[in-house]
């Protein structure tokens, strides 16, 4: 145990000195479809590392709120061995840790990493969308690096897309000017940009452009859910992976566009620049501080019958999607259940108070679903309600309708592994990941009963030794290993069985009881006992 915790600390520092210094790096050129880039080659772990490389034009000046559009040729050779700026964004979940130079709206840049050596050719691609609510976060985020994948054999991309009203703002100048007739979706649009720019180029890092899988977690997932689902990118792409999120009512669904136009329209005449030209004009810093002051929580996604034809519901079961192999799931405690208390304390007269109160039509159906004996029941059946209504029930709606809608195998899985502690008490877990400080009204937190929300991003991709918050132990570097492997078999295959793998089971499609996988210290498949609880809200949320 005491050589795996020093052996851990000395490769954090490894890491951490490596990815400031490249001491150990000589550069290297590769030719894409518009000119030479100029990325670097670690000589202690062979992986190439291409940084900030662009993907489209700048979204800047007349091209703010526009689709992407294909890079200029440049001259020379460019130099893609730094982070680009992040997406335009203010500090939403304080717990992310960027690694990229600065903010700005020129943004549209991606990250490569791949092990391909000069004779290399069709390695497996993964295509990573970072999470933060479309609102926030950034492909350069220590918990996102390829490094540990690209090991596996594979070509990793993280891409940045654009936020907030920088990536989702619709309105009805923006549609009249559009050659498809809609706007909004200009995040959704740069992760398709992307997408065609990895399918053109990849081959250049070794990369194979049909064997392409993406996958993201919570935004990121939903991002997958709708890329799998829009025309533009179903096509290009050979799997899916998701972790906690799907673009299914009531989780960041998409709004027909007459909508999504009349949001945009009443945000802009409230600002005092209703019209497009006005507010074109405005600058980055005008722009930023108006969506502020506004204290919106982003824009949604839109029903543009461009990206998006309908609802992924309709698309699904029209069978419309991408037909690839799906691996997904959730965390066993998304959120506290105090989210659905509202702060109250878990008795068993609030609780079914709470239940009442928010189905006042069927809460004996609801509390025969969520068991309320004791406290330590409540506290289960509050935590899973908030955490259903809040990500698992529409991750599980995308799970069933692919599986009920396509010939391809389906795996799903529940993260239930508990975080270790802070190493700084000083600390206290944030909602995106990571840590924030504690001041004098921060409350304290509830001991957790299960894994939170983003918790298994580090863990999938192999970044514990990255994410230096947590008193990581054996079973967590267990955990990560079990999980990366399942993953990049996956990313490989199709298939996330394997060798000393405990063996996952893909689902039928009218099984009543499908296997989940439970992943944790001790990983295994069991049958699925709760789906009557999903059954349910998907008949509420009438999807």
């Amino acid at each position: 145990m005491k050589a795996g915790i020093i052996f851990s600390l000395i490769m954090i520092l490894y890491s951490s000195t490596g990815i400031a210094q490249n001491t150990n790096a000589f550069p290297v050129r590769v030719t894409v479809e518009n000119g030479v880039i100029e990325g670097n080659y670690d000589t202690h772990t062979g992986i190439q590392t291409y940084f900030g490389v662009p993907f489209a034009k700048p979204p800047i000046g007349d091209l703010r709120w526009k689709a992407p559009q294909p890079l200029d040729n440049w001259e020379g050779v460019k130099h893609t061995k730094a982070f680009g700026p992040r997406p335009m964004q203010t500090l939403v979940f304080g717990d992310m840790k960027s690694r990229s130079n600065g903010v700005s709206e020129d943004c549209l840049y991606l990250n490569i990493w791949t092990p391909a050596d000069r004779n290399t050719k069709e390695l497996p691609v993964l295509v990573y969308f970072f999470g933060g609510g479309n609102v926030a976060g950034d492909a350069s985020e220590y918990r996102y690096d390829g490094e540990a994948m690209a090991k596996k054999g594979i070509v990793v991309v993280t891409t940045n897309y654009r936020l907030n009203i920088f990536g989702f703002l619709a309105h009805p100048d923006l549609s009249a000017e559009a050659p498809y007739g809609a706007s909004g979706n200009y995040g959704l649009l740069d992760q398709n940009a992307a997408l065609q720019w990895v399918h053109k180029n990849i081959a250049a890092f070794g990369g194979n452009p049909e064997k392409i899988t993406i996958a993201g977690e919570s935004a990121g997932s939903i991002g997958v859910s709708q890329q799998m689902a829009s025309p533009l990118s179903r096509n290009l792409i050979a799997g899916a992976i998701g972790e906690s999120g799907a673009g299914i009512k009531p989780t960041m669904a998409p709004v027909p566009l007459e909508v999504a136009e009349n949001i945009g329209l009443e945000f802009a005449k409230q600002a005092g620049y209703p019209s497009l030209s006005e507010l074109r004009k405005l600058s980055t810093r005008e722009v930023y501080e108006i969506y502020n002051e506004s204290k919106r929580f982003g824009f949604p996604a839109v029903i543009d019958g461009y990206f998006l034809s309908g609802t992924l519901p309709e698309i699904f079961e029209n069978k419309q999607q991408a037909m690839v192999p799906l691996l997904l799931g959730w965390n066993s405690a998304e959120i506290p259940g105090m989210a659905f208390m509202e702060g109250q304390p878990y008795t068993e007269e609030n609780f079914i108070g709470k239940v009442k109160q928010t189905y006042p039509e069927s809460h004996d159906e609801v509390l025969s679903l969520y068991p309320h004996a004791s406290v330590k029941e409540i506290e289960r059946s509050a935590t899973d309600l908030a955490s259903d209504r809040f990500i698992a029930y529409s991750t599980w709606k995308w799970f069933d309708m692919h599986r009920k809608n396509s010939d391809q195998s389906v795996y799903r899985y529940l993260y239930s592994k508990l975080r270790p502690p802070l190493k700084d008490k000083s600390f206290i877990s944030g909602l995106a990941g990571g840590t924030v400080k504690k001041d004098s009204g921060t409350p304290d937190m509830p001991a957790a009963i299960g894994a939170p929300h983003a918790c298994e991003i580090e863990y999938c991709m192999g970044n514990l030794h990255l994410v230096d918050d947590y008193a990581w132990t054996e079973d967590d570097f267990k955990v990560s290993e079990t999980m990366q492997d399942y993953f990049a078999n996956f990313i490989k295959t199709g298939n996330p069985n394997g060798e000393n793998l405990p063996n996952w089971p893909s689902v039928e499609a009218e099984d009543p009881a499908p296997p989940v996988m439970i992943l944790n210290t001790e990983s295994k498949a069991k049958k699925a006992s709760n789906d009557a609880r999903y059954k349910f809200l998907d008949a509420d949320y009438g999807n």
